[in-house]
């Protein structure tokens, strides 16, 4: 056998001087096989099929059939490429053998063979199946400021449940009634200008600005509705009616409303020369909240008797009249991304936001908040409300709709969170309370991109006085 050719690939002046010598051993005999007498040595590991499990990437299926309009040639060169000339299939279209790879090549498979593992569930879904698709990872909660960026002292500011004493126009400029006093305070400059003084036998008990933030509504202690041109700092006229105090105003594109604790609630008209056009009668105790539709169809009240009432443009009863409340309720929103939702919330003994579709007349949902509900107001941008609260924890909270998870807690006040206002570009609040100071909160994002709000530490540093 020493004439046997070398099978090493060596240069050819090698191949005289080096040789293979055989070294002699004994072995027991082997009985002779029937296996090929010639055996071919190679420098590759090449894998058995049966114990490749190739079936995990679907490389010995049966072939789908060809979809209408499939590159058929395309497939058996591609096939040719990549297993050689043998691998292709002899059947016709449709019917490849079952050891032809398929046309979803790579295509990765679950092998229930394999144990389970803690992340089987997300990977297979709850069944197992391997049909359903990989869960994604959840959402990363929006990051929200948890303190103010700035506080204002607001000396003599009331902790009044029944009184709606802050307003933000439009035109970005902050409406708060001190005592007997309104003063503007201007979100672009910081300037406080002293709108007007009521003397000592009135009070400021109410604030509303237009839309359009030109005019500003103060209600007063003796019943009076005053309408000031906010840009001369001067009075436009005085509409009466009310037997005593006037808490809450609503404006309309083009009425006003006035909610008094004489139980009723008149509509003003400005363009006529009457102090009130109708007077709507439901209310059985202080009308301490109201809000008009942002389609300016419905007007919700509400009241310390613990009724949510709704009227249309044009009724003198209330459509609507919701009795599940058990405590005030000075706390109304309507959305402004779904007509006719409306949110409203109960004071102390009720401590509850519910949710109604005054479409259809029915209470969507309810959440208890666990402490007394002063305050709602949606945001425009996103489908999130805030909520402003009182006894006995005294927090603001954002919500998400209609998942009504908690997006955020916030505290900082002492009192009372009475009084709550949004800014004009829809992402910060302010906040008043009994401990007399206005705070200010990054809460919501942009209605471009919502992306975190920014949290004006520097201005936090602080304290500044609004008059």
């Amino acid at each position: 056998m020493a004439s046997r050719k070398s099978r090493l690939n060596l240069p050819a002046g090698m191949q005289s001087s080096l040789r293979l010598n055989t070294i002699p051993t004994h072995f027991p005999s082997i009985p002779k096989t029937t296996s090929p007498s010639k055996t071919t040595y190679s420098d590759r590991f090449i894998p058995l099929r049966s114990s490749s499990r190739l079936q995990n990437f679907a490389l010995v299926e049966k072939s789908s059939p060809v979809k209408e309009g499939g590159n058929e040639a395309y497939s058996r060169l591609l096939r040719t490429e990549l297993f050689g000339a043998d691998s292709v299939p002899c059947s016709p279209a449709g019917q490849g053998s079952p050891m032809s790879p398929s046309k979803n090549l790579f295509r990765f498979k679950t092998d229930h063979s394999a144990p389970n593992s803690p992340l089987s569930a997300v990977i297979t879904g709850q069944d197992g199946s391997g049909s359903a698709e990989v869960s994604m990872p959840p959402k990363v909660p929006r990051k929200v400021p948890k303190t103010a960026y700035k506080v204002l002292d607001a000396p003599s500011l009331q902790d009044d449940f029944y009184l709606n004493l802050v307003d933000w126009s439009s035109q970005n400029v902050l409406a708060v009634g001190l005592g007997t006093c309104v003063y503007l305070w201007n979100a672009s400059t910081s300037k406080v200008t002293k709108l007007c003084d009521l003397g000592n036998r009135d009070g400021v008990c109410a604030v509303q600005w237009t839309r359009e933030g030109s005019y500003l509504a103060v209600g007063t202690y003796l019943g009076d509705v005053q309408i000031w041109d906010s840009s001369r700092c001067k009075p436009i006229r005085t509409m009466g009616g009310h037997q005593t105090r006037t808490g809450v105003l609503a404006w309309s594109s083009c009425m006003l409303s006035s909610g008094s604790r004489d139980k009723h609630i008149l509509q003003h008209d400005l363009r006529v020369s009457k102090d009130y056009v109708s007077k709507l009668v439901g209310h059985r105790s202080e009308v301490c909240g109201l809000k008009w539709s942002h389609d300016d169809r419905e007007l919700a009240s509400g009241g310390n008797d613990n009724q949510l009432l709704v009227w249309n443009q044009h009724s003198q009863q209330p459509v609507l009249k919701f009795t599940e409340h058990t405590a005030a309720i000075k706390a109304i929103a309507w959305s402004p991304h779904q007509s006719g939702l409306l949110a409203s919330g109960g004071g102390t003994a009720d401590r509850c936001i519910r949710f109604w579709n005054t479409t259809n007349r029915n209470m969507l949902k309810c959440v208890d908040t666990g402490s007394q509900v002063c305050n709602l107001a949606w945001c425009k941008n996103v489908n999130e409300l805030v909520s402003t609260h009182g006894y006995s924890q005294n927090q603001i909270m954002i919500w998400k709709y209609p998942s009504l998870g908690k997006v955020a807690t916030l505290t900082g006040h002492t009192l009372r969170v009475l009084y709550l206002a949004i800014s004009p570009d829809g992402q910060t609040i302010v906040t008043g309370a009994g401990d007399e100071t206005l705070r200010f909160w990054n809460v919501f994002p942009s209605a471009k991109t919502p992306v975190p709000v920014r949290d004006s530490g520097v201005w936090s540093m602080g304290r500044t006085h609004i008059r």
